[in-house]
């Protein structure tokens, strides 16, 4: 299952921007999901679950924002929605030479945490 080792990677990539930052945790992470990234999104949440065990971001939600698989015709410019299985042969002219305009995303859109409180200056640091 990928699902684990993408939730693995995302996991890292937020400790290592949250923590230089002060993050005592996150509260959730966004990610774009495209239609032909090969992701469940169900797995990815489970496996997201495990990853955060014992982090910073344990307990932080995952925001899955699925991007739909568009494609465009070179010879006439049409565009459609490519759907799954995907279809690449332009529906307008039948033509073969196609660009693949979304759908393949797999990336952190945001996060979101909670920095750490400013230590409060004692009397005497006053």
């Amino acid at each position: 299952m990928h699902e684990m080792s993408i939730a693995l990677a995302v996991v890292d990539q937020v400790e290592s921007a949250a923590r230089p930052d002060g993050a005592r945790s996150v509260d959730s992470v966004r990610l774009q999901v495209g239609e032909l990234a090969g992701v469940v999104p169900d797995a990815l949440a489970f496996s997201f679950e495990l990853a955060c065990a014992g982090t910073v971001l344990e307990g932080a939600e995952l925001i899955v924002e699925p991007v739909p698989a568009r494609a465009r015709c070179g010879p006439c410019a049409n565009t459609w929605p490519v759907g799954m299985p995907p279809h690449l042969s332009c529906p307008a002219c039948g033509g073969a030479s196609t660009e693949l305009l979304s759908g393949r995303e797999l990336g952190i859109v945001s996060v979101s945490w909670h920095d750490a409180p400013l230590p409060v200056p004692t009397h005497q640091e006053r």
